[in-house]
């Protein structure tokens, strides 16, 4: 049985085993930290994106949301400091040819020496954030000598210096090589809201404060990529920026810490507030004037989950620099303090932007459970996906209990009649107690079994995930059960 402790590779291969992600590649060996998601992971992934898009977009008349590119003209990523800072410190191990970061380096020899020495382990991690802040690289690389830490494949501590690496991956835009221009896959989708600030503004006729909410994929070449879909190549984000009057930011911060805790408390439920709290910045990135990350307890501790910044001015100021376009705002509203508009000004923005590939990790920690139901008569388990019915990717499973004696054919009527408005499955091989297995490691909330009663009463047999009760119900009130739990 998997532990709360260990249960990630018990979740990796539950996900593996029943269809919901796959290792990109892997009748090729696979690609490091690239993942595909299969049939039920994609459908996980619809109804989280889901949620998130009606709570940001439909659930506040102030914001909209886009789709942009992928692509973007490179200044972008000079004006937003990506090409210059977006790095990290790297160090490569001689004998094996083994590169890591430096912090999560440091962070993994002093996990480890915090069993047998807490003091010094929070030494060597304040001194290594010194280290990091002043860019000591000369410092950093002597820290990891001083204190012994071995290479994980070879044993050793012969270490290159530390060296920056930018973490963005570049191509070629152009069919002729030498006309071509280095552009940029996006490490991020919040530039391609800034830059359509002004569109958005001026066709949608949005005052300030006002939002735009965009969910999109995201590339960074991450050297030391770990914890399953927690830290990837390639992942998708959903990010706002809310446009806000300066002056008015650490109000509106404040309300989105709050709303998107709110958000995460909808989903999974307010019994589950112990797996998630609020780590505040210390240090502040330099476009920030507050920030804080809501981190969520994933199966190798708490880790960031979804960060919430307030941004000040400083992405639109530096796109109106390096643009040459003003990026203003004229906002008609009276200044109580000197009783005139307050006229042109570039507007702050608050950022919330959650990892959806994360948020996916988190459902999938939530909902996994192994549970030994043996009796003093026979033993028994089964693994369990518990999803909430709004992210489960199957709603109801329909069961005929055999193929012929017009059971199917009930069945796929009962399949008809639901699938515009849920997901069903529909299955009529191996025993029902086989199915009923399956439907619960795929986290169906509702099986339906089809059989000869049915076609003398009306009635079915409705058989309930969590508590694994059984009931009879009529047969033309199965729709009308799974929607009012769906909406509840």
């Amino acid at each position: 049985m998997a532990t709360e402790q260990n249960n990630l590779p018990a979740i990796i291969a539950h996900c593996k085993e029943y269809g919901f992600i796959f290792p990109s590649s892997e009748i090729y060996d696979g690609l490091s930290a690239v993942y595909d998601y299969g049939q039920w992971g994609v459908e996980l992934k619809k109804n989280i994106k889901d949620l998130w898009w009606k709570s940001m977009v439909y659930m506040n008349e102030n914001i909209v949301g886009i789709d942009s590119a992928i692509f973007m003209h490179p200044s972008i990523w000079k004006a937003s400091g990506h090409v210059d800072n977006f790095s990290d410190p790297m160090i490569d191990n001689l004998d094996s040819k083994k590169r890591y970061r430096v912090d999560h380096l440091v962070e993994g020899y002093c996990e480890e020496l915090l069993v047998s020495n807490k003091q010094l382990a929070d030494e060597i991690l304040a001194k290594m954030d010194t280290l990091l802040s002043n860019d000591d690289f000369v410092g950093l690389k002597q820290l990891i000598i001083d204190n012994q830490m071995k290479c994980a494949v070879s044993g050793t501590c012969n270490w290159t210096d530390v060296r920056q690496f930018n973490l963005m991956f570049s191509t070629k835009v152009g069919s002729v090589a030498d006309e071509s221009d280095t552009i940029y896959l996006r490490p991020e989708t919040a530039q391609g809201i800034f830059v359509n600030f002004l569109n958005v503004h001026k066709t949608g006729r949005m005052k300030i404060p006002f939002g735009i909410a965009q969910i999109g994929k995201a590339f960074r070449n991450e050297i030391v990529a770990r914890g399953f879909i927690f830290r990837m190549r390639e992942f998708e984000q959903m990010e706002m920026q809310f446009f806000v009057r300066p002056g008015t930011q650490k109000e509106w911060y404040e309300h989105w810490k709050a709303a998107r805790m709110q958000w995460h408390m909808d989903i999974f439920g307010t019994d589950k507030a112990e797996k998630y709290r609020f780590h505040d910045h210390v240090k502040l990135a330099h476009y920030a004037d507050a920030a804080c990350d809501i981190e969520f307890d994933f199966p190798m501790g708490f880790k960031e989950l979804e960060g919430i910044h307030s941004r000040t001015d400083f992405d639109l100021t530096q796109h109106q620099l390096f643009s040459k376009k003003k990026m203003q705002y004229f906002d008609n509203d009276i200044d109580e303090a000197t009783g005139k508009p307050y006229g042109n000004y570039i507007p702050y923005v608050v950022e919330t932007s959650v990892g959806l590939d994360r948020s996916i990790l988190c459902a999938l920690t939530h909902a996994y459970q192994e549970e030994d139901l043996s009796t003093p008569e026979k033993q028994d388990a089964r693994v369990v996906l518990k999803f909430p019915i709004k992210i489960a990717p199957i709603k109801l499973a329909v069961l005929p209990l055999m193929k012929k004696d017009g059971l199917a054919e009930i069945a796929k009527d009962l399949m008809n009649e639901c699938r515009d408005s849920f997901l069903c499955f529909y299955e009529e091989k191996d025993s029902i107690g086989k199915r009923y297995r399956r439907m619960d490691a795929l986290g169906t909330p509702f099986c339906v079994t089809i059989d000869h009663q049915t076609k003398e009463d009306g009635t079915v047999t409705i058989r309930y995930r969590d508590s694994m009760e059984q009931e009879r119900v009529q047969l033309s009130d199965v729709k009308g059960i799974v929607l009012k739990a769906l909406h509840n």
